[in-house]
Parts: structure tokens; C-alpha cells; sequence
């Protein structure tokens, strides 16, 4: 499982920061982070020869590489699910470690606030996918509409389970819009809550308030990915890929593990810990930030508790107080703001953060960030990282 430890690295980072509305197109958003991501790493587009995206992109690869003159993809493909942010970029790194491709981009684009997007072929009526039959065909009539809905239910069951109050949940959020407030390419930039503003938000779907749930925003990333030799000649410092693993288990759906064998627990964010511990030959104690989940402030301290940073039923009080997680703590998280504080795109500006945490040129940089984990989708397929400098 260690063959790929650090034989491949992030080279290169491209954002368009967070907004409501852009007032632009994704394939507009995306070959900007694209380009702002090879000036990053000093490339060019014809050095480019791979791509992963999303599967829910509309923008596909000819069209990307049309708009960027990057002519020459002889490796490219699709990830799918929430979860799938640090899955793109293992499959990245499988692709200039196997020798398949020497440069590899990677790429999210979501206009989810302005609704300025384009429908894939996937979405069209005679083609649902598996999931999207379960959620409209058996759980929509009976009243399970939303995702937030979804997530409530597993979060009411690991309170029951380990004796959580609901208002634990609140210094998650507090955090992160502290981290956010330093950011200026957040929505949240200069905006920072107290615990008492938390207390007071709406119930949204109990025990999820308002201000636990990420609000729809319209943002894209990119990044480069390369092997650990071509990294050591290009411009930046090179973010290590340590370990990178994706997990899904039998019974669970997106964002929704009601039928699966631990309804209250994240099972596939624990497995998928295990694989990346072992990967990277580190223990939790020796990670330095984390970049965790956050699209729901309750899946923070349940993944503590699936990574192993603390013990099953101590998450929300690792969080209480904000002090263990906050930069200068125990365990900084969500530095940039992450889905709370900064923006929400699925994860990405998640792995983005943790570039910059490698790099030390975070607006909210903790001291030693050495070693900085990432997880993605929570509640469903998940995907993580290790970087390391």
C-alpha cells in the first residue's frame, strides 16, 4: 500500500475564489483556475497531458482542452460522488506514477448559487443513475427530501448513541468562520461569528440549524499534479502525496448511511483513514492540520472520531471551546474556512488549503504544518489525502 508515498506531488494550485455569483459560465471559471494554476507551477498548456474532472461536469475534456490549447490528453477520465475531491487527485497521481501522463490537471467548477449551470447528458430523464431512483422513488414520498434532511438523521443517531447535545455542534461553525474571516477569496472574508450568534440561528431540520449547513456558493479550482522528480524542478514547493485512498461500503448512499452496518458512525471515512495512515507509515498524532468535511458542522467531530483523533463519542467535546481547533491549537482545521468559513465546492478548496498550509502561505498558516490530512464526503463514498513537504 506504500508503493505511491510520495512519488507524486501537487505542483500547482488555481482558484477563482468564492461568490455568489460570478456572473460567468463554468467552462469560463474552470480555463481560468486552469490557467492561474500552470502560472503556478510554471507550465505551459501543451505541457499538459492528463485530466480528471468530476462526473457531474458539463465543461468535458475536448472542450476544456479546446478552450486551453492543451492538445496532447493521452490520460483522462471521471470521479463521481461528493466524496470524490481527494479520489481525483489519487487518480491523478496513479496517472504520472504509472507513467501514463507527465502532467495531470485536475478540476471542479460548480455555479450551485447562481444556478448558472449546464446540465450533463447524466441528469436527462431516461438517464438517472441507481441513486437518483432510491432518493426519488422511495425516500421523497415519504417526507426524506433534502440532504440536509439525510445528514440530521445520522447525526440524531450518533447523539443518541454517545450522548451529544445538539448545541455541541456550534463552536465547529465558530471556527470555521474565524479561520474565513482572514480569507479574503471567501463569501465570508471580514465575517466572523460568535457561539451565541450560532445558539440563536434557525433550525433548519432538527438537530441542524442553519449555521450548520454550508449555503450554495459559485466557485472553481484547479491543480497540477506530478511525480515527486518533475515537482523538484518546478516553481513551487512541491505538496508530497503521502498517501490518497477512496472507500464505499455496502448499504450506504450519499450522505445518507441509514442502511448501513453503523447507521450512527462514518464507516467509510474510518476505512478510509485506516488505508491512509497505513499508506503514508503516520499515526493521528503526528498530523498537523486538518482539512475535514465540513458541509454539515456535525460531521466534523464525528470524522475525529473516524480518523482517530480522539475516541468514539469525544468529538464534539475535542471541539468545544474552539481552542483545540483552531490555528495555534491542537489540531487546526479548516484553515481557509473550509464549507462553513470560505465556500462550498465539494472538498476542493479543502485540498487547496492544505497546498497552501504545505507551502506556508495560508492566510491562516499554522506553525509546522508538516504533515496536513484532507476528507471528503462524509456520510457517503469518501476520499482522503496526506500531504507532506
Amino acid at each position: 500500500m506504500r508503493s505511491m508515498s510520495r512519488k507524486a506531488a501537487i505542483v500547482g494550485i488555481g482558484t477563482s475564489g468564492f461568490s455568489r455569483d460570478f456572473g460567468k459560465t463554468e467552462l469560463r471559471m474552470i480555463c481560468e483556475s486552469v490557467r492561474m494554476a500552470l502560472d503556478d507551477a510554471g507550465l505551459v498548456p501543451e505541457d499538459i497531458d492528463g485530466m480528471i474532472k468530476h462526473s457531474d461536469e458539463a465543461p468535458d475534456e475536448r472542450a476544456i482542452g479546446d478552450s486551453m490549447g492543451m492538445g496532447n490528453l493521452t490520460y483522462f477520465g471521471d470521479c463521481r460522488w461528493d466524496g470524490a475531491a481527494c479520489g481525483m487527485v489519487l487518480r491523478a497521481a496513479i496517472g504520472v506514477t504509472s507513467g501514463m501522463a507527465n502532467y495531470v490537471v485536475v478540476l471542479r467548477a460548480f455555479n450551485e448559487s447562481s444556478g448558472r449551470r449546464t446540465k450533463t447528458s447524466m441528469r436527462d430523464i431516461d438517464q438517472l443513475c441507481t441513486s437518483d431512483l432510491l432518493q426519488w422513488g422511495f425516500h421523497v414520498p415519504y417526507g426524506h427530501m433534502t440532504e440536509a434532511g439525510r445528514v440530521a438523521m445520522i447525526v440524531r443517531r450518533y447523539m443518541h448513541e454517545c450522548g451529544v447535545k445538539g448545541n455541541d455542534f456550534g463552536w465547529v461553525t465558530t471556527v470555521c468562520r474565524e479561520h474565513g474571516a482572514r480569507n479574503p477569496e471567501g463569501v465570508f472574508h471580514g465575517q466572523p461569528i460568535s457561539i451565541e450568534a450560532y445558539l440563536k440561528s434557525e433550525m433548519v431540520v432538527d438537530p441542524l440549524r442553519k449555521l450548520d449547513c454550508y449555503e450554495a456558493t459559485d466557485a472553481a479550482v484547479a491543480l497540477v499534479i506530478t511525480t515527486a522528480e518533475k515537482a523538484r524542478r518546478l516553481k513551487q514547493r512541491p505538496a508530497y502525496i503521502l498517501s490518497a485512498a477512496r472507500t464505499m461500503v455496502n448499504g450506504t448512499e450519499e450522505k445518507n448511511g441509514l442502511y448501513g452496518p453503523e447507521p450512527g458512525a462514518l464507516t467509510e471515512t474510518r476505512r478510509m483513514g485506516e488505508r491512509l495512515f497505513e499508506m503514508a507509515g503516520v499515526k493521528p498524532r503526528e498530523i498537523r492540520v486538518a482539512q475535514l468535511d465540513d458541509a454539515y458542522a456535525p460531521l466534523v467531530p464525528m470524522q475525529l472520531e473516524a480518523l482517530g483523533f480522539c475516541g468514539k463519542g469525544e468529538g464534539a467535546a475535542f471541539c468545544s471551546g474552539g481552542d483545540r481547533i483552531r490555528v495555534g491549537g491542537q489540531l487546526p482545521i479548516n484553515t481557509s474556512g473550509g464549507s462553513l468559513g470560505e465556500g462550498y465546492l465539494r472538498s476542493m478548496n479543502h485540498v487547496v488549503e492544505a497546498v497552501r498550509q504545505i507551502r506556508g502561505t495560508s492566510t491562516a498558516q499554522s506553525e509546522d504544518a508538516h504533515l496536513v490530512l484532507v476528507s471528503a464526503g462524509a456520510g457517503g463514498p469518501s476520499s482522503g489525502l496526506i500531504l507532506g513537504r
